[in-house]
C-alpha cells in the first residue's frame, strides 16, 4: 500500500521536540525524507536517534537568517527540493500586561513570527510546484487568554500570514494552511506551568477547559499535519484547522 507521503521531502523547524518531533516520526513513517531543526545540539541527536532513519539534523536558530540559509543549503545539496514545510518552532511563556517587557516581546515576535516568516521565505527556491506548506498558529490567537497576550498576538499574526500568502504564491499552486492546536502535552506547554512539581495538576485544570476532557497529545497534532502535507488536503488552502478537543469552539 502506498504511503501517505511516500518519496516526499519536508522540513521541519523546531524538529527536535514536541509536536516538531512527533510529525517528523510521522512524516518518515509516511515515506518522506525529513530535515529537522533546532537550537540545541543534544536534543537534535535525541531526536535523530529515535526517529531512526530518512532524517538530517540541522543545528541553528530561526531567527539567524544565516542559518536558515545554512538548513537550505544542505537540503539543496543532499535533496535538491522541497515538497513539504512545517513551520513549526515557536516559544510560549507568560506574561501579564503590567510585566511584558521589550525583551518578552521582541523574544516571542523574533522567534514565533521573524523567524516564520523568513523560514517560509528562504524555502521558495526550492519549493516544488503544489507543495503544502503548514504555518504552527494556536487556538489562542482567536481566543482571549490572560497573561498570553504577546503569544497570542505572534499566533493571530500567523493566522492573516497563510491568508495573505496563498494570493503571493497562487501562481505555483502552493497550499499553505495553518494548525492551531488547542491544550497540548509538550515541554513548550509544560514550561508554563511553573515548577515540574506543578505540571499534573496545571494539565488536570487543562482538561476542564475543553469538551473532550483531556488535553491532546503531539501525535494527534502530527496526524494532522502529515495529512495537510499530503495529496489528500489537495484542495485545503488558506485554512486554519483547529486541532483543540474543542475548546476553541465553545
Amino acid at each position: 500500500m502506498t504511503k501517505l507521503l511516500e518519496g516526499k521531502i519536508a522540513v521541519i523547524t523546531g524538529g527536535s521536540s514536541g509536536i516538531g518531533l512527533e510529525t517528523a516520526k510521522k512524516f518518515v513513517a509516511e515515506g518522506a525524507y525529513v530535515f529537522i531543526t533546532g537550537r540545541r545540539k543534544a536534543e537534535l541527536d535525541a531526536a535523530v536517534s529515535e526517529i531512526g532513519h530518512n532524517v538530517t539534523a540541522v543545528q541553528g536558530d530561526v531567527t539567524n537568517l544565516a542559518d536558515l540559509d545554512k538548513l537550505y543549503s544542505v537540503v539543496k545539496e543532499e535533496k535538491g527540493k522541497v515538497d513539504i514545510l512545517f513551520a513549526n518552532a515557536a516559544i510560549a511563556e507568560g506574561a501579564p500586561l503590567e510585566a511584558i517587557t521589550e525583551s518578552h516581546y521582541d523574544r516571542h515576535f523574533d522567534i514565533n513570527v521573524k523567524g516564520l516568516v523568513f523560514t517560509v521565505q528562504k524555502a521558495l527556491p526550492l519549493l516544488t510546484e503544489g507543495s503544502s506548506i503548514i504555518l504552527m498558529a494556536s487556538i489562542v490567537g482567536i481566543k482571549g487568554m490572560g497573561g498570553l497576550s504577546i503569544y497570542s498576538a505572534t499566533k493571530a499574526a500567523i493566522r492573516n500570514l497563510a491568508r495573505s500568502w496563498i494570493q503571493d504564491l497562487k501562481g505555483r499552486k502552493i497550499r499553505i494552511n495553518a494548525i492551531s492546536p488547542g491544550n497540548t502535552e509538550t515541554p513548550g506547554l509544560a514550561g508554563l506551568a511553573g515548577s515540574e512539581a506543578e505540571v499534573g495538576g496545571f494539565y488536570d485544570y487543562l482538561s476542564t477547559l475543553t469538551p473532550l476532557g483531556r488535553n491532546g497529545q503531539p501525535a494527534e497534532i502530527a496526524a494532522v499535519v502529515a495529512f495537510l502535507a499530503s495529496d489528500a488536503a489537495s484542495f485545503i488552502n488558506g485554512a486554519d484547522i483547529q486541532v483543540d478537543g474543542g475548546f476553541a469552539q465553545i
